[in-house]
């Protein structure tokens, strides 16, 4: 399979080696060197695109791919107040795109769990829930997308909180998201459930990105032959 790769950072050059290593071939690398160059035509020479470039540049990016009628894997974050207009589009074009704000296995594991545990923890009013994830310095987005899917679906399972705010607050229907940018950290994500008498934690640490990597190829090997819009937790259905 011919991979595209729109963004050709760190994370990129994790999902080539990735890539090369599954038999795929990588004939299409583009980075803030190149974006203006490219066009529907040469997005057409692949059999899937993947992006992984910034919340700035991501839009576009889905409008050209969307337009080539090519496959996309989208694990761009920063961009959440735009999927109805983008789910819009894909089905439009009868596109196919599939996004995840994280495509590790084990975050999506992860996930799973903390739906399960928000779900239990609505009978007892008792604890205290909040977010916290940590960064390396380079990310744009706080909180990270993985952060506000962990909040968006304990507000799913959790009737006594109705929204997450990125700062502590008093507000008691509020879920609380804090983040920190230190160098070097892959990611990490804790989610605390605090009560007078214990504490429980849900914690994810990521080593590097190989596991992000390994997740996006997956989803690209995936998409193919599917139509329309699906989040990865449609791809791991757990």
């Amino acid at each position: 399979m011919k991979i595209g790769l729109l963004g050709y950072g760190k994370m990129g050059k994790e999902i080539e080696a990735i890539a090369l290593q599954r038999n795929h071939t990588v004939p299409l690398k583009v980075d803030e060197h190149n974006r203006d160059a490219i066009t529907e035509k040469d997005v057409q020479t692949c059999d899937v695109i993947i992006d992984f470039s910034t919340p700035h540049s991501v839009m576009e990016n889905i409008r050209l791919v969307l337009n080539s009628g090519t496959p996309l894997v989208v694990g761009t974050t920063g961009w959440h107040d735009k999927i109805t207009e983008v789910t819009a589009n894909c089905n439009a074009k009868n596109g196919s795109l599939v996004y995840g704000s994280n495509f590790s296995v084990g975050v999506n594991i992860f996930f799973a769990l903390n739906k399960y545990l928000a779900a239990l923890m609505d009978k007892y009013e008792g604890y205290e829930t909040s977010i916290h994830e940590i960064h390396h310095t380079q990310k744009l987005d706080a909180p990270s997308g993985t952060a506000i899917t962990l909040g968006k679906d304990i507000l799913e399972k959790l009737s006594r909180k109705k929204q997450w705010v990125d700062h502590p607050t008093n507000v008691a229907s509020d879920l609380v998201i804090t983040a920190d940018r230190i160098e070097n950290v892959p990611g990490t994500h804790v989610i605390t459930w605090s009560s007078e008498v214990d504490m429980i934690e849900l914690k994810h640490v990521a080593h590097n990105r190989k596991g992000f990597a390994l997740g996006a190829v997956i989803a690209a090997e995936w998409i193919i032959g599917k139509k329309g819009f699906f989040e990865v937790k449609q791809m791991f259905n757990f």
